[in-house]
């Protein structure tokens, strides 16, 4: 995001999602960037030391390591890690074992880091009726951030989507796939806590995103109307 481009207001609701594979271009990538998500399990070879330099350097950092790569127990140390160096916020998967989201959520209560509770369905986007009962159960784990993402394959869903920010507790929404990218806009600008973008085209870490710098003008237009 450069900063002629993005406005305080913006750039405190665009978290720029990264991905980058080692320590060193993980602090190369935040140069300038002041509100990020470290995807920890896209790196490689990445241990505790790394996560604690890449999460001391006093940003406003999302924490998440997803499963799939690494065991179960390596994510945790890693994401322990990263909240006992400085992370501001930590993501658990709503469906993470009870012990590990325990465990997280505890480290955090005491370092003053916030937990999102993410959801994700990479098939449908869920009936309202569902994803109420999703959002509830995000809260009921201890969420201070409930994140809801789904695959988008109609402007109804969209609207699903967005209508979940009537809920005056604090939500991250937003629609994966080519026609989930309205929601990217349209969230931040109807009162979700934030939205993840990419730090650049072909650089996203989940179909939808938009490019920051794009993303910025486009809610800077948007407040203009």
């Amino acid at each position: 995001m450069s900063s002629n481009t993005t406005s305080w207001k913006e750039s405190s609701m665009i978290c720029v999602s990264l991905a980058e594979p080692t320590r060193e271009r993980c602090l190369a990538a935040l140069a300038g960037i002041d509100f990020a998500e470290i995807r920890i399990d896209r790196m490689t070879s990445v241990n505790e030391r790394d996560v604690r330099s890449i999460f001391s350097g006093g940003k406003r950092l999302i924490a998440t390591c997803r499963p799939g790569g690494a065991p179960e127990a390596d994510r945790k140390i890693l994401l322990l890690a990263a909240i006992e160096a400085g992370a501001a916020y930590v993501d658990v998967e709503i469906d993470a074992a009870k012990d590990f989201r325990r465990c997280l959520i505890e480290s955090a209560a005491r370092t003053g880091c916030r937990v999102i509770v993410s959801y994700h369905d990479f098939i449908r986007t869920p009936p309202r009726p569902g994803l109420e009962d999703i959002v509830g159960r995000c809260f009921a784990m201890g969420a201070n951030i409930a994140k809801i993402a789904c695959l988008v394959e109609s402007d109804r869903d969209n609207a699903r989507l967005l209508g979940l920010l009537d809920d005056p507790r604090p939500m991250a929404v937003m629609g994966l796939g080519r026609l989930g990218a309205k929601t990217r806009v349209m969230a931040p600008l109807l009162g979700a806590a934030f939205v993840y973008a990419s730090p650049g085209e072909g650089r996203e870490t989940a179909d939808g995103q938009i490019p920051a710098g794009r993303l910025s003008d486009l809610l800077r237009t948007m407040r203009e109307v």
